[in-house]
């Protein structure tokens, strides 16, 4: 799945993104890369949901490059 990175705080690794039918989506700071420390806000990441405690959380972040 593809999104677009709402907000993020890189001191707590806490944040949302929007899915592109714009559902949002909480992201698991734990299941982000050591070279994925900072996130820009408009940022194309790809990703996998999962779900806790009845609400979507994005995991196994990815950001999408144009080749």
């Amino acid at each position: 799945m593809q999104g677009t990175i709402r907000d993020y705080d890189p001191e707590s690794r806490s944040g949302s993104l929007s899915t592109d039918d714009r559902t949002e989506v909480a992201i698991d700071g734990r299941s982000l890369t050591p070279e994925m420390r900072s996130l820009r806000v408009g940022q194309r990441v790809r990703f996998e949901v999962d779900e806790q405690d009845g609400h979507p959380v994005a995991r196994q972040l990815r950001l999408v490059t144009f080749e």
